[in-house]
């Protein structure tokens, strides 16, 4: 181990040492003069080898002026003109009829000028093995140029022809739209109302949805589809970029027609006879002689013609540049040998600056980091955050005393200043900390406790809210079979009345007997009829009483009228709160499903909870796309369909399950949703409307009858939950009040 080793490990296990004073070689202050003096030697010698080579450069540029360079000149004049040639056959393409005859003008003054360039070029006695090939490859460049300049004309004419076509075709379409789309929406709303005009009556239903009226309506249907189809074939064509497409186009609207007019003979015929004028301008301005396939195949040859001309051209391009390049690669040569001079004082001048520069940047990157960065600024940075923490109270990190300089010895004082501040702060701390954990202790107890006394007065007023709610559908309820009684009993009173009279008639008819038993006989169904209706209200009771108490024993239950009868108790409930609000109930019970043992309060209100929400999900969306009483709404998917707030409710026995299903065509869930809502106090209603536990309370449920529950759900289209219960289970959970284990 070195002796500065030895000093820092020391330091470092917290020992204490004695720092005398650095020797002149250790010293800050000597080791950055000497950095310094290195860099402006470094300087003095690139500046002597700049000068000498600055001197060989200026004799190598004189000759180069005074030989190379007009003979340079004339080989890029040369280039410049052939450059304006080749780049004519894209203008000349690109051109309008306006701007047709300059372009052809310009195209002759750089053919001029290219043939001037050429005769300076061979007067100055240079490049003359290469300017036979230049002028043939000028002469193939010439023939391919006046080529397009002779397709021009017709091209024009055939774009103007084009153009033509293309807005009567659009016209024919329009106005086949015109009459096509109101007929169709016609025919539909025939078929969904019944009625031809909003002021006549509808007629029967066998009627305005016979197989003719549908059938009907979807001629009108593929008539508008042909056309559209018509329509898109002819913008085919406008937007083809190869001749080969426009044949295959041509077919499909052959076969667009055929399947037109098959669709017309199957109209009315004069329906038929208005449409047909304008199917055969459309079908004529595509197929006809000079129609849109005829002049825009004729446009692609032209412009595939002119694809190839071009092609050409840049090839005979791409050969003149080849021999202007090989022209001037001679002219280069006599510049090389006239530059060696040059280049070598260059290369020579440059590797030496390069060397002194490398040499000078990495002395003052090295001395930059290894020195002032790491052994001085880093060093005094760290002291002087040290220094900021100690302020700050931070005693407890060592201070870094490693070292033999001026700046060790401000570490090692500064490290002697901690520990003795350190010793008076411990003392100070204990008592403190002692007394601190001792009020927070209590603070917490106490905020545990007001969370217990929170969380079961939410859930004591859910229950209290979801009973409130289910009160409205129990009255609804109970009032149908209360009326029922009160019917039968006035039915029984007049019974007893035409009983008396016959029994106190002192001539009765023969056939008395026989009309007493019919009395009594109504008599007695009207008590069985008011007996079943008491029982049914009593029931109604008795459940309302057991779901505001929860829990009970289980007991085999018939599911499919324990989901029924709480279902149309949710559906009364929501009437009661919202008069306006009405959905249509859809079911479609296994009648093989049986009894299952279950606790019926609880699974009520499991299907309580999923038919509520599904109704309210469906006529949330009902609302969203402008419900009201009395009003059809439309989808909004844009399809014409009405929508109206539909819940199913399906059942469906397995080997070992019992399914149950609650699908609504509402609002649905969206993804990151859907993994939350069985999370109790989540809720995604507006506040005030929920507390977010009914769904948790739901699963709870399920999950202690042994079973679970899922969801599937698409946003703006559909949710259904579906709940799974064993046939058989060995013991049945018994768990606490749902709500409470929630």
């Amino acid at each position: 181990m070195s002796p500065a080793e030895s000093d820092d490990a020391a330091a470092g296990s917290g020992g204490t040492r004695e720092h005398h004073k650095p020797a002149l070689h250790l010293r800050i202050s000597t080791q950055m003069y000497a950095g310094i003096a290195v860099p402006l030697l470094l300087t003095l010698a690139a500046s002597v080898v700049a000068w000498i080579s600055f001197t060989r450069v200026g004799e190598a540029e004189r000759q180069v002026t005074e030989g190379a360079i007009p003979e340079l000149d004339a080989a890029l004049g040369v280039a410049e003109a052939s450059n304006r040639l080749v780049a004519g056959g894209p203008r000349l393409t690109a051109s309008t009829p306006e701007n047709y005859e300059t372009v052809v003008g310009e195209i002759a003054e750089a053919r001029s000028e290219f043939e001037t360039q050429l005769d300076l070029l061979w007067n100055r006695g240079t490049g003359s093995m290469w300017l036979g090939e230049m002028r043939s490859d000028a002469a193939q460049l010439n023939s391919n140029i006046a080529a397009i300049e002779a397709d021009m004309p017709e091209f024009f004419t055939l774009l103007g022809r084009a153009e033509n076509l293309r807005a009567e075709s659009d016209a024919a379409v329009r106005e086949l739209t015109r009459q096509i789309v109101p007929a169709l929406d016609d025919q539909l709303f025939f078929l969904v109302q019944g009625r031809r005009h909003l002021w006549t009556p509808p007629a029967p239903e066998s009627i305005h949805r016979s197989d003719s009226e549908v059938l009907m309506y979807r001629r009108w249907s593929a008539l508008g589809s042909d056309v559209s189809q018509a329509d898109a074939l002819l913008a085919g064509a406008f937007s083809a970029s190869e001749s080969a497409l426009i044949e295959p186009l041509r077919e499909s609207l052959e076969s667009a027609r055929d399947r037109i007019e098959i669709n017309l003979a199957a109209l009315d015929e004069q329906v038929a006879d208005e449409l047909r004028p304008t199917v055969s301008q459309l079908i004529t301005l595509g197929l006809g002689d000079g129609g849109v396939f005829d002049v825009m195949f004729r446009v692609l040859q032209i412009t595939e013609n002119q694809r190839e001309l071009l092609a050409q051209n840049q090839d005979l391009g791409v050969g003149l540049v080849d021999e202007i390049e090989s022209l001037v690669g001679a002219v280069q040569a006599s510049v090389d040998t006239a530059t060696d001079a040059s280049a070598q004082a260059v290369d020579t001048g440059r590797l030496l600056l390069v060397v002194i520069s490398i040499v000078g940047i990495v002395g003052v990157l090295a001395f930059s980091w290894l020195f002032v960065g790491k052994r001085i600024l880093r060093r005094v940075a760290q002291l002087s955050d040290r220094m900021r923490a100690l302020a700050g109270g931070d005693l407890e990190s060592p201070v870094d005393a490693s070292g033999r300089d001026e700046v060790a010895e401000m570490a090692d004082a500064l490290e002697h200043f901690r520990k003795a501040a350190l010793e008076v702060q411990r003392l100070n701390l204990v008592e403190e900390l002692a007394g601190q954990l001792s009020e927070r202790n209590e603070q917490l107890s106490q905020t545990l406790a007001d969370l217990d006394r929170a969380q079961d007065q939410i859930v004591a007023n859910e229950k209290l809210a979801a009973l409130g709610e289910v009160t409205a559908g129990v009255a609804h309820e109970i009032r149908n079979p209360l009326n029922f009684v009160k019917n039968f009993a006035e039915s029984s009173d007049e019974l007893l009345e035409e009983l008396l009279e016959a029994i106190a008639d002192p001539e009765p008819p023969e056939d008395q007997a026989s009309y007493v038993a019919e009395i009594t006989g109504d008599l007695k169904q009207n008590l069985t009829r008011i007996r079943g209706h008491g029982d049914r209200a009593n029931r109604i009771v008795e459940s309302m009483l057991m779901m505001g108490r929860g829990g009970g024993e289980s007991r085999p239950v018939e599911i499919n009228a324990l989901l029924d009868e709480h279902a149309m108790l949710s559906y009364h409930s929501a009437r009661a709160q919202d008069p306006d609000f009405n959905v249509t109930i859809e079911r479609d019970f296994d009648p093989e499903m049986g009894e299952l043992e279950v606790i019926p309060q609880d699974m009520g209100r499991v299907f309580l909870n999923l038919v509520s929400n599904a109704g309210y999900a469906a006529n949330g969306r009902w609302r969203e796309l402008g419900g009201e009483p009395g009003k059809i709404v439309t989808d909004s998917d844009g399809d014409g369909s009405t929508y109206f707030p539909t819940i199913r409710l399906s059942t469906r026995r397995t080997d070992e399950l019992a399914v149950i299903k609650v699908r609504d065509n509402g609002t649905g869930i969206p993804p990151d949703v859907v993994q939350r809502i069985f999370e109790p106090f989540f809720t995604t209603k507006p506040t005030g409307e929920g507390t977010g536990l009914g769904l948790a309370m739901t699963n709870d449920i399920i999950r202690g009858h042994g079973g679970q529950i899922s969801v599937e759900s698409e946003p703006g289209e559909f949710t259904e939950f579906t709940v799974e219960l064993p046939l058989e289970h060995s013991v049945l959970v018994e768990a606490e009040d749902p709500a409470a284990a929630t």
